[in-house]
């Protein structure tokens, strides 16, 4: 079974409009998706209406939420990653999850399509693409 770590801003994306196209993700089967209360809280900071904050709620409850406290020593040695990034790979790993899916083409983008502790690194929509 994938168990897909969903980064705060695909969390956004999918609350932020009502027929964005990751909100497919909620609807394979056989998967488990998982997320970081870090996470969670940065898609909700970033959202700004009531509704919005609403289809975010809505959609968490079908994704099992971690509290993570980053800091650990679970990132592979010389991984280059923003400060801010860094809680988002740490929980994906401790969760033990098959993929991270992230859209952050700048911290992320030189990672994707690679397995770092055990996680493989995807847009969602590569991850989506073998999924139809």
């Amino acid at each position: 079974m994938d168990r897909l770590f969903l980064d705060a801003n695909i969390l956004f994306s999918a609350a932020y409009r009502p027929d964005a196209g990751l909100r497919r993700l909620w609807e394979i089967p056989g998967i488990q998706l998982i997320t970081s209360t870090y996470a969670e809280e940065e898609a909700r900071r970033n959202l700004e209406t009531s509704v919005q904050h609403a289809a975010l709620s809505e959609l968490l409850r079908h994704v099992k939420v971690l509290i993570f406290h980053p800091g650990s020593s679970l990132l592979p040695s010389g991984l280059e990653l923003p400060d801010n990034d860094r809680p988002i790979l740490e929980a994906a790993i401790f969760s033990q999850a098959t993929h991270l899916l992230t859209g952050d083409m700048k911290a992320f983008g030189a990672y994707y399509g690679r397995t770092l502790a055990g996680v493989l690194i995807l847009p969602p929509a590569m991850y989506l693409r073998g999924h139809r």
